[in-house]
């Protein structure tokens, strides 16, 4: 189970650009790990623009910030391109799911991820979780940079 106070599960994950990230190379600095339903749809696309128009806000306060996504490394990569992402977006397509598994997240029935983001703090422990209700509504920017700054 995953909560708050716990760490955060270990992972290795392709990015767009195929190249493994584990949370271990994460590790030193807090990050917002943003599980995605699917790329190249409007509100999934519409949270990582936001996230991408304020990577600086949130370096500021000394955050990573990782997409992944249940897609393809080769559907990653262009999404990504198309959006001018500076971050990583991992693929989570094979074992499908198996993090998005481990985090809670992973929508048997559709076989996406929720809507659903982790705030770690430097040493890779959940100090939040920002969800929505449904795949339909957005999370919102402002729950990132309160969990950021409440560490």
């Amino acid at each position: 189970m995953v909560a708050i106070g716990e760490k955060a599960p270990e992972f290795t994950l392709p990015t767009q650009d195929r190249e493994p990230l584990s949370l271990a190379d994460l590790a030193g600095r807090k990050t917002v790990l943003v599980f995605i339903p699917f790329p190249f749809t409007g509100v999934c696309e519409g949270e990582l623009c936001t996230l991408r128009d304020h990577l600086a806000d949130l370096g500021a306060l000394d955050a990573n910030v990782v997409a992944i996504t249940c897609d393809t490394v080769p559907a990653n990569k262009r999404w990504s391109d198309d959006n001018s992402f500076s971050f990583p977006v991992l693929s989570d397509y094979w074992p499908h799911g198996e993090v998005a598994r481990a985090y809670e997240a992973f929508n048997e029935e559709l076989g996406c991820a929720n809507r659903r983001s982790f705030v770690l703090d430097e040493a890779g422990v959940i100090r939040a979780i920002i969800e929505s209700p449904d795949l339909g509504t957005p999370r919102e920017y402002d729950a990132y940079v309160e969990a950021l700054r409440a560490i």
